[in-house]
């Protein structure tokens, strides 16, 4: 298989980065994004003897950035074949009554719009070759609500419902489209939800075995490399110490 061009979102830490590492050793060329220009540098540096890759720093939620740092690619870079919008977050877990406006704000702004001003500027180069896959990290979340995750949760149903959406829009143009939603993942997600807590943070994976960014971009690598045929659609990946949303086995 030739080389493709994958763009990763949010490929400073966690699912990104770790998808990044892997993709760099199976045949993909990378575009990284994110807001860590210093971490894009390093991650740069350290995947070059496997494989071609760029950066570009910018806020996903900031559409005028998104649209000027994805137009500035060279144009040997412009034809992606694979979008990875894996930028997310989530801020606070308060309940509705006690929500800050701010944590709102960049939930949807980052969760949603952010997912639709980088995907907003690749697919129209998919649909003109007629070819591509998206992946879109979801998470369950977007499946089941639980205490505390009113907003969050709105806006991981939100994209579950755009990645339905644009699977049916796209589809005439032979373009692939993935939902991968996981339960509990062990990266900075809780660190930010909880505002740089550390104790709290790491409540969320006590007694347990979390899912790891790198158990996830497997299960990309294995999405990418189904036959042309096959598409992986909706997929919802959970640690075995996890049933549910709210139901975890801790020892």
């Amino acid at each position: 298989m030739s080389k493709r061009i994958v763009l990763i979102t949010g490929a400073t830490s966690g699912i990104g980065e770790a998808a990044a590492r892997l993709l760099a050793k199976n045949n993909f060329d990378l575009i990284l994004c994110g807001r860590r220009q210093d971490r894009l540098d390093a991650l740069q540096k350290e995947l070059l003897s496997q494989t071609s890759v760029t950066t570009l720093s910018f806020e996903v939620r900031d559409a005028q950035a998104v649209q000027a740092a994805i137009r500035s690619l060279p144009e040997k870079w412009k034809a992606i074949d694979v979008l990875i919008n894996n930028a997310g977050n989530a801020h606070g877990f308060d309940p509705i009554q006690t929500g800050s406006l701010e944590d709102w704000d960049a939930m949807i702004d980052i969760n949603v719009k952010g997912l639709l001003y980088v995907s907003k500027e690749v697919i129209p180069g998919m649909t003109e070759r007629a070819s591509g896959h998206i992946i879109n990290l979801g998470s369950i979340a977007g499946k089941e609500v639980y205490p505390g995750g009113n907003v969050y949760c709105a806006s991981k149903f939100a994209v579950d419902a755009l990645t339905k959406g644009m699977r049916l829009d796209l589809n005439p143009y032979n373009i692939k489209v993935t939902s991968i939603n996981p339960g509990l993942v062990e990266t900075e997600f809780a660190l930010v939800r909880f505002k740089g807590n550390e104790e709290k943070a790491a409540s969320v994976y006590k007694g347990m075995k979390p899912l790891t960014g790198p158990d996830i971009a497997d299960i990309m690598l294995y999405v990418l490399q189904a036959p042309p045929h096959v598409v992986l659609a909706d997929i919802t990946v959970f640690p075995t110490a996890q049933a549910s949303a709210a139901v975890v086995k801790r020892v």
